[in-house]
């Protein structure tokens, strides 16, 4: 991966991307491997060092989907040098009854169900891997002011004053995305009445390589197994409304500490320690169509969604796989990658599956955060059929990792 000169007028290339997050760099790096060449935009100069001893309080559940792509891209290795923790089991329980579900990899004959990752890590094996491609290159830091599409192709204005036209723009600039909103898209959705607190805890048990989630009147709390500290390290994402999430923050960490195991109802004992607190506000936003000609909208900046399932990247990380598949078949039929026949296709697979899955974890948020009765008594029943009904529940699964 090269620096981009700044002093130049113009950079030509085949593809650009706007962003260089996780989703980003990933689609980067795929069209790289496809033999195109590619400039990545980003607005904000990368961390690229990895502190062993520091765990970052934003992590990832990555399904086997994920996995693959990571695999085939080559980085699998390198994050797995760094710092990958694999979960064979996953345990919901019910704060308001008996209703709980346990998910087991070797029920679908899996070595595990997937794998909780801090985002830097996944971040810097992409971007180790970029450096290696001489047909990528970076101009950072640097910001979109304008796009368009011509007749040769879509144009990228950037606030250096440097203008970079290629055949394709994939846009991966986050739920925030400021192209979207140059392109015109709208987006339809709304803010849920809950923010989501992360942190590093330690617990007085291992986390047994189980991933615990409990659900409760205010939203479900999450203890997400980490490889460190002899198994006894979890990152955790606590849903719950704004003014407890703030009253959460305020607290000293023995208090915070004290708070969250009986939270957790002590599933691994005592919390023992707390480390890099955080909290944003959660949402649903749905852009109301990926593309416009010459330009493909992927991961946040075409759809966010409730952490609950931790479905979020991997969402993107689907999109970028549909993405490269019908570049791929373009390119091979020597069509337009920019066209709209090629990115047609992409939306008609990536939007119904989207629709699909925010609509679910939208239903499912509505069901399990509240104190009705009626529904109380719905969801632990639920829970507790599904529980014990082998084939639903291993189809659940499976479609959770992206296997199907």
């Amino acid at each position: 991966m090269t620096e981009s000169n700044h002093d130049q007028a113009e950079a030509n290339c085949d593809v650009i991307v706007i962003g260089a997050g996780m989703v980003g760099a990933t689609a980067a790096l795929g069209c790289a491997n496809q033999g195109l060449q590619v400039i990545l935009i980003e607005a904000f100069q990368p961390d690229t060092t990895f502190n062993r001893e520091f765990i970052n309080n934003r992590v990832s559940a990555l399904t086997r989907a994920s996995e693959n792509l990571l695999v085939e891209l080559g980085v699998w290795s390198d994050m797995k040098g760094m710092r990958i923790e694999p979960y064979t089991d996953m345990h919901v329980w019910d704060a308001s009854g008996n209703g709980s579900i346990h998910f087991d990899a070797a029920e679908i004959a899996e070595p595990s169900l997937g794998h909780i990752v801090e985002n830097h890590v996944t971040q810097l094996a992409l971007w180790k891997r970029l450096e290696s491609h001489d047909n990528v290159s970076l101009i950072c830091p640097d910001r979109v002011v304008g796009v368009s599409r011509e007749s040769n192709g879509s144009k990228v204005q950037l606030e250096s004053g440097l203008m970079v036209n290629g055949s394709l723009v994939v846009v991966a600039d986050g739920k925030k995305s400021a192209v979207r909103d140059m392109l015109g898209i709208e987006t339809s959705g709304w803010l849920y009445d809950q923010h989501a607190l992360v942190a590093t805890i330690t617990t007085e048990k291992g986390h047994q390589h189980t991933a615990w989630q409990r659900f409760m009147e205010k939203g479900p709390l999450a203890f997400l197994p980490l490889g460190h500290n002899a198994d006894k390290s979890c990152s955790i994402v606590w849903s719950t409304s704004p003014e407890q999430a703030e009253q959460l923050m305020a607290l000293e960490e023995q208090a915070f500490c004290e708070a969250l195991t009986e939270a957790s109802e002590a599933v691994l004992g005592k919390v023992t320690n707390v480390k890099d607190r955080g909290v944003f506000p959660l949402e649903l936003k749905h852009a109301k169509t990926y593309i416009r000609e010459g330009f493909v909208l992927v991961g946040d900046a075409a759809h966010a969604i409730h952490p609950l399932a931790g479905q979020g990247v991997n969402l993107g990380f689907l999109d970028v796989i549909a993405l490269l598949e019908v570049i791929s078949n373009a390119t091979g039929q020597q069509r337009d990658i920019g066209g709209m026949h090629t990115l047609r296709k992409f939306e008609r697979e990536r939007k119904a599956s989207n629709v699909t899955m925010l609509a679910a974890m939208d239903g499912f948020k509505r069901l399990f955060s509240n104190d009705i009765m009626a529904l109380s008594k719905m969801r632990n029943a639920g829970l507790s059929i599904v529980d014990n009904l082998g084939p639903l529940k291993q189809f659940f699964v499976r479609y959770a990792m992206g296997l199907d």
